[in-house]
């Protein structure tokens, strides 16, 4: 079980929502709306992306690697570097 999985239809909600979102902004240039309208709505899908990315990291943290540290060993020093790593990638994004 991954540590998501309690909150999974909320994510899987969630990434609906940025789905439409996206599929809006296609149309928005399809049909040649403004471009700063076009990059707000980018920006707010984004942000929305993002959202999802804490939260996932926040449970990741809480579950993956709290169950990694108890157990310790290799395994405990994959799951900080995994997260390090992880963090490292939403920073510069």
């Amino acid at each position: 079980m991954r540590g998501y999985t309690s909150g999974k239809d909320d994510y899987l909600a969630r990434l609906r929502r940025v789905e439409g979102q996206v599929r809006g902004i296609q149309r928005m240039v399809d049909d040649d709306e403004y471009c700063i309208d076009v990059l707000t709505q980018i920006a707010a899908a984004t942000k929305a992306l993002q959202a999802v990315s804490l939260g996932l990291l926040d449970q990741h943290l809480k579950h993956c690697v709290a169950e990694a540290l108890t157990l310790g060993g290799e395994g405990a020093e994959e799951k900080v570097r995994e997260a390090s790593d992880a963090i490292a990638r939403l920073v510069r994004s």
